[in-house]
């Protein structure tokens, strides 16, 4: 399997994944947040903001 197909791949997983959990990100929101962990985000940090940001900005 090629990278592309791969990280594909683990996105559409961990999105079912996070469906499951009822997360409410969307599929973008969670790539942007596993590319800011894999560039060394603190992944509780991260967590954090978003959950200001939805407290400030409720959908």
């Amino acid at each position: 399997m090629d990278p592309a197909a791969q990280a594909r791949a683990t996105l559409d997983a961990l999105h079912q994944v996070s469906q499951l959990l009822q997360t409410g990100l969307d599929r973008e929101t969670l790539a942007l947040c596993v590319s800011l962990t894999e560039m060394g985000a603190n992944p509780e940090a991260l967590a954090q903001v978003l959950k200001e940001l939805r407290r400030i900005y409720p959908s």
